[in-house]
């Protein structure tokens, strides 16, 4: 089940490099294209759903990683029984405001199919199809949360924990 998670938080990490690249190709197109004579039709449009494609999905794998800022000077002077606490009741708020906005997205996700919205741009998209990355990255967000919530209630350290510990390590 670990080695689940952990390919889950991967993909999740690859599916939002996957939409940077594909920034890069449609701003490439561009570029070439008012070089040739040619606009590419909706292009700001696509790449916006990109953006936010990839912001979204690379949540999950960021704080899996300890990439996302934590303020530690106060923390590392903490009691271990101060810190667990501290953790634990960080770790659950996060949770349910994650959990909160993993229901709305997904939501989201089912109002704009139910009521057939489109985008304004040169091509009209379903505006469900690029919200599901957006679903699916606060998901698997909301995945990373629970599973560092219950290492820290079973006594366990978190992975961002470790990356981060490793890295102060380095620093000294």
């Amino acid at each position: 089940m670990h080695s689940l998670r952990e390919k889950l938080y991967l993909a999740s990490g690859y599916l939002a490099g996957f939409c940077l690249v594909a920034i890069m190709l449609i701003i490439l197109a561009q570029i070439v294209g008012r070089l040739l004579g040619f606009i590419v039709p909706s292009a700001e449009d696509f790449s916006g759903y990109a953006l936010a494609g990839a912001t979204f999905l690379g949540l999950a794998y960021t704080f899996h990683e300890g990439g996302h800022i934590r303020v530690t000077l106060l923390i590392q002077r903490c009691s271990p029984r101060m810190r667990f606490l501290q953790e634990f009741l960080v770790l659950l708020f996060a949770l349910g405001l994650v959990s909160y906005m993993t229901w709305y997205c997904i939501y989201m996700v089912w109002e704009s199919y139910v009521f057939e919205e489109v985008s304004y741009g040169y091509i009209p998209v379903p505006i469900w199809i690029p919200q599901i990355p957006l679903a699916l990255g606060i998901l698997a967000l909301n995945l990373a949360i629970l599973d560092s919530l219950v290492c820290v209630v079973k006594g366990r350290v978190p992975a961002y924990q470790t990356h981060e510990n490793e890295l102060n390590l380095e620093e000294v």
